[in-house]
């Protein structure tokens, strides 16, 4: 538990010493929000969906933009090395690495709170899809940052992560949806469907909070992290 606090505690230092946090939210912050306005005054309804229906494509990448730099920088300063020598499993390192970047995506998410009440007064706001939006902005954000941490462990080079983590979190986005489903044979296609990461945040952005999604979510996430440890283990090995 110490190892897990202790990566968690450094890796979160790590986004507020340098500028990668405070960009990361700024940016994101005004992005949400200008999409935000320009839905509101062109079309002068108060409604968050247009919003939480653009979020997994910034997610897509900002959430690299922030787990490029877990491994890979550490395999460039050679650093990642002497981090797994420590009396600390590689899990405790994995999930504390993991858990700074939740932590960062959370709070970004729990910031747009202002718009949410700014909606909330302008009109009539269905609480249901604004809960299911949040939830699943995170669960999505987890995800993808479960993809990017275990693809920053295979390079040292974090343009490399970056880039491999968008074309993978794509894949399994867009594997779901219409426009992949309708083109799949009959038989496959129920299970691309289930397999698609943009699927269960649709259903999610709907309002239902439906168990299904968040073991979906949540075995996603293990999955990756399940791989950033193997990768670790033939490194330390190798």
């Amino acid at each position: 538990m110490q190892g897990f606090v202790a990566t968690y505690k450094r890796e979160l230092r790590g986004y507020f010493n340098s500028p990668i946090a405070y960009i990361f939210i700024v940016v994101f912050l005004l992005l949400a929000s200008w999409l935000f306005f320009r839905g509101f005054f062109l079309y002068g309804q108060a409604d968050l969906r247009p919003l939480f229906s653009l979020l997994p494509w910034m997610f897509l990448f900002f959430v690299p933009a922030v787990s490029m730099r877990l491994w890979a920088e550490e395999r460039k300063l050679g650093t990642a090395e002497l981090l797994l020598t420590f009396p600390v499993s590689d899990g405790q390192v994995i999930l504390g690495k993991f858990a700074a970047g939740l932590s960062l995506i959370v709070l970004t998410v729990l910031l747009e709170f202002p718009l949410l009440i700014l909606t909330a007064n302008l009109g009539d706001v269905d609480p249901g899809p604004v809960i299911g939006g949040l939830l699943g902005s995170i669960f999505l954000g987890g995800a993808y940052l479960a993809i990017g941490l275990f693809l920053s462990s295979v390079t040292d080079n974090q343009i490399v992560a970056f880039i491999l983590a968008v074309v993978v979190s794509f894949a399994l986005f867009i594997v779901g949806e219409s426009l992949v489903l309708v083109t799949a044979p009959q038989w496959i296609a129920p299970l691309l469907h289930d397999l698609g990461l943009g699927a269960h945040f649709e259903s999610m952005g709907r309002g239902v909070i439906d168990s299904r999604d968040v073991v979906y979510y949540l075995s996603v996430i293990v999955f990756f992290l399940y791989l950033n440890r193997l990768s670790l283990s033939q490194r330390r090995w190798a």
